[in-house]
């Protein structure tokens, strides 16, 4: 089945401790259904001194569920789900279902 989220996709968070922020997918893992959003679900971590870092407690993203996020429309933001469709040429490409713009394409 082909993926409804990827990598550079604007999406929204819809349940959880950052419901209704938004981010840009940086990783996605699709083994654990999971999604790296930058700037979402910030933790702290301690980090022990190694010859390429320092020590100290640093602030990263963790993964969040796949199914907590939807795609944000082009158009306004909101939060859509994504629907596929085979164009003319012969291509599959994913769309908005809310407005009906292409994302793909």
């Amino acid at each position: 089945m082909a993926a409804k989220l990827k990598k550079g996709d604007r999406v929204v968070v819809l349940a959880g401790r950052d419901k209704g922020k938004t981010g840009e997918i940086v990783k996605v893992i699709p083994a654990e259904g999971r999604a790296l959003v930058r700037g979402v679900n910030q933790v702290k971590r301690h980090q022990r001194q190694t010859a390429s870092q320092e020590a100290g407690i640093i602030t990263k993203e963790a993964p969040l569920q796949i199914s907590n996020l939807a795609y944000a429309d082009p158009k306004d933001g909101k939060p859509t789900r994504v629907g596929f469709k085979v164009l003319e040429d012969g291509r599959k490409v994913r769309f908005a279902k809310r407005s009906g713009d292409l994302i793909d394409g």
